[in-house]
C-alpha cells in the first residue's frame, strides 16, 4: 500500500455580474462557466461517489459572489433560453463540423437535463457532496478583494471575511472552516482576521511556506500552523504543472479542444444579429482542436471527441503514476505521511481545458489501481493535529509570486480610491447612524465598497482584456458608494426608485452588517 495522499483543491469564483443586462458579455461568463465547468464537475463527483471502488475527495472553494449568482432566480430562469440559442446554432453548422457539433450538442443537452432535474439548485448538490464527505467546501473573500492591498484599513479586511462567512452559511447551510484567500495572497498578520471570522485553514503558493519562519522541516509536503492558530497548506508545483500548463502540460495536447477558436468569431455578422448580438464575441461553441500550438486559428483541425477521450485516459494514468513515484520518494525521507496539495482555478476544468472534467473522472477511476489516495484539507487537519509552528511569508500565486500583478502601472490608481472609501466607511460605521433609514443606506454602501474592491477588475486591467468594462465597474460602485455616504452624512433623502433599482442590481449579501467596518480598538 502506498503512503501519503493527494489533495486536489479547486477555486470556484466569478465576479458579481448580476447587474448585467440579459445577453450581455458578463452574463455569458456565468452561463459558460455553468455549462462548461460546474455542471460537468458536479456530474463527475456524483458519479464517482456512487461508483464502487472509487473514493473521490476534493476541496472546493465557492466564492460568495459565485454563490450569489448560483442562487439568483432571474439567472436560473434565463439559462435554458441561453442554451437553446446555442443548440440551434450547433444544428446549423457546416457538414465538416457536424460530428463535433453533434458531440457538443449532446453534452449541452445532458447537462441541461441535469439542470432541470435539480431545478438549478447547484448549491444544494454541492452541499450534499459535503454532507457525504466527498467535498470540503471553503469560502473566499466576499468579493475576492486582494487582502494585502486593503490592509491599510484592517476593518476592510474584516468586512470581506466576515461577510463571506455569513453568506456561505446562509446559502450552503454550514459554517465554512477553511478559506481560499483571493489570489492566494497573504500578508503578515492576516491570520488574525482569518481566525476572527471563524476560519481555521487556507492555501498558499509554495513560497509562502518555503520562506516561512522558521523554515518548515517538511517544506510544502505538510501543513504548518501560525501562532494565531491558523493552518496553512502549500502548493506543490510538481503536482500542478502537468495539469494547468498549456505549454508543458496536458491541456496543450494536439487532440484536445482549442479554447480560442469559437463559433462566435466565425459566424457572419448577419447571423449574430439574428440572435441579438451587435458584434462578434465568444459563444462558448468550440469545435476545433489544438492541432499545433503555433498554428493560426484558421488552420486548426476539426475536433475529434473519441481521440480526445482516449488521451484523457492516458494522461490520467501518467499523472497518477507521477504522483505515486513522488509520494514514495517523499515517504522514504519523512517521519510523517507526505501530502501533495494541488490547487487550481476550477474553471480550468471544462472552460479553459474542455477535457478537464473527463480527466478528473479518469483519475478517480484509475486511482485505486495506481495506489493514489485522495483527501480533503479538513481531513488532513483532523488526522494530524500536531503541526509545526511557523509564520508564513507574504506571497501570492500571481505572476512573480507577490503583489505586482495587482499593483502596477495599469491598476495602481484604484488602490488610493479603495483606501479613501475604506477610511470613510470606517469613520461612519464607528459613529453609527441616527435614523433607521440611514442604516439601509449604510448597508448598501458596504455592498458597493465590497464590489469595488473585487480583484477581478484589477486583474482585467493588468491583462488588458475588456479594460473599459473593468474601469466602468470600479467607477460605478465607487460613485454609488459616495452618493450613499453623502446622503447619510448630509441627512439627504435619496429617490426611492433609485434606491430600489440599486438594491436590485447590487442586492447580494442580505445579512451584511455595517458594524463589521467599525473601528478596531486594540
Amino acid at each position: 500500500m502506498g503512503k501519503g495522499a493527494l489533495a486536489l483543491v479547486l477555486h470556484a469564483h466569478l465576479p458579481y455580474v448580476r447587474s448585467a443586462e440579459p445577453d450581455s458579455l458578463e452574463e455569458d461568463w456565468f452561463f459558460q462557466a455553468l455549462i462548461e465547468c460546474y455542471l460537468p464537475l458536479l456530474q463527475v463527483l456524483e458519479e464517482a461517489a456512487a461508483a464502487p471502488n472509487q473514493h473521490p475527495r476534493l476541496t472546493i472553494s465557492l466564492s460568495p459572489t459565485l454563490l450569489s449568482l448560483l442562487s439568483d432566480d432571474d439567472l436560473k430562469h434565463r439559462f435554458p433560453a441561453w442554451l437553446a440559442v446555442r443548440l440551434d446554432l450547433l444544428a446549423q453548422t457546416s457538414s465538416d463540423l457536424q460530428p463535433a457539433a453533434d458531440h457538443l450538442a449532446e453534452i449541452i443537452q445532458r447537462h441541461l437535463h441535469q439542470w432541470l432535474a435539480c431545478e438549478g439548485d447547484l448549491i444544494g448538490r454541492f452541499a450534499q457532496l459535503q454532507r457525504s464527505k466527498v467535498v470540503d467546501l471553503l469560502t473566499c473573500g466576499a468579493t475576492h478583494g486582494y487582502m494585502p492591498l486593503l490592509r491599510e484599513h484592517p476593518e476592510a479586511v474584516r468586512g470581506q471575511l466576515r461577510t463571506a462567512v455569513r453568506e456561505h452559511l446562509r446559502l450552503v447551510g454550514e459554517q465554512p472552516l477553511g478559506i481560499w484567500l483571493p489570489e492566494c495572497a497573504y500578508y503578515e498578520g492576516l491570520d488574525r482576521w482569518i481566525l476572527d471570522a471563524g476560519l481555521r485553514y487556507t492555501v498558499l503558493d509554495g513560497h509562502g511556506l518555503l520562506h516561512a519562519t522558521p523554515r518548515p522541516r517538511y517544506g510544502v509536503y505538510a501543513p504548518i500552523c501560525s501562532r494565531n492558530g491558523v493552518a496553512f497548506f502549500g502548493r506543490d508545483s510538481d503536482a500542478t504543472l502537468p495539469v494547468w500548463s498549456a505549454e508543458q502540460g496536458y491541456p496543450g495536447d494536439p487532440f484536445y479542444r482549442e479554447f480560442h477558436r469559437d463559433l462566435g468569431w466565425d459566424l457572419p455578422i448577419e447571423q449574430l444579429h439574428e440572435i441579438g448580438l451587435k458584434e462578434p464575441r465568444p459563444l462558448g461553441l468550440k469545435m476545433h482542436r489544438v492541432t499545433d500550438q503555433t498554428s493560426p486559428l484558421d488552420a486548426k483541425a476539426v475536433y475529434e471527441p473519441a481521440i480526445a477521450c482516449a488521451r484523457t485516459k492516458e494522461h490520467a494514468q501518467l499523472y497518477l503514476k507521477g504522483r505515486r513515484i513522488q509520494l514514495d520518494q517523499l515517504a522514504n525521507t519523512m517521519a510523517i505521511e507526505p501530502l501533495l496539495v494541488a490547487p487550481f482555478d476550477a474553471e480550468l476544468f471544462g472552460h479553459w481545458w474542455f477535457e478537464g472534467p473527463t480527466f478528473l473522472a479518469e483519475i478517480f477511476r484509475q486511482a485505486s489501481k495506481e495506489q493514489v489516495y485522495f483527501t480533503r484539507l479538513r481531513d488532513v487537519l483532523t488526522s494530524n493535529p500536531q503541526l509545526q509552528l511557523c509564520e508564513p511569508c507574504p506571497s501570492s500565486w500571481g505572476q512573480g509570486g507577490y503583489h505586482d500583478y495587482w499593483l502596477n502601472d495599469s491598476n495602481a490608481w484604484v488602490v488610493p480610491e479603495w483606501s479613501r472609501a475604506g477610511k470613510a466607511m470606517v469613520e461612519r460605521c464607528s459613529l453609527g447612524v441616527a435614523r433607521e433609514s440611514d442604516l439601509r443606506l449604510l448597508q448598501q454602501a458596504a455592498r458597493e465598497l465590497l464590489l469595488a474592491q473585487s480583484s477581478d477588475w484589477s486583474f482585467i486591467l493588468r491583462a488588458g482584456t475588456t479594460t473599459e468594462l473593468a474601469k466602468e465597474r470600479i467607477h460605478r460602485h465607487l460613485n454609488r458608494f459616495w452618493q450613499l455616504m453623502q446622503a447619510i452624512n448630509d441627512k439627504q433623502h435619496l429617490p426611492e426608485d433609485w434606491l430600489i433599482t440599486l438594491e436590485s442590481e447590487d442586492g447580494l449579501f442580505p445579512f451584511i452588517q455595517a458594524t463589521d467596518w467599525a473601528r478596531i480598538r486594540d
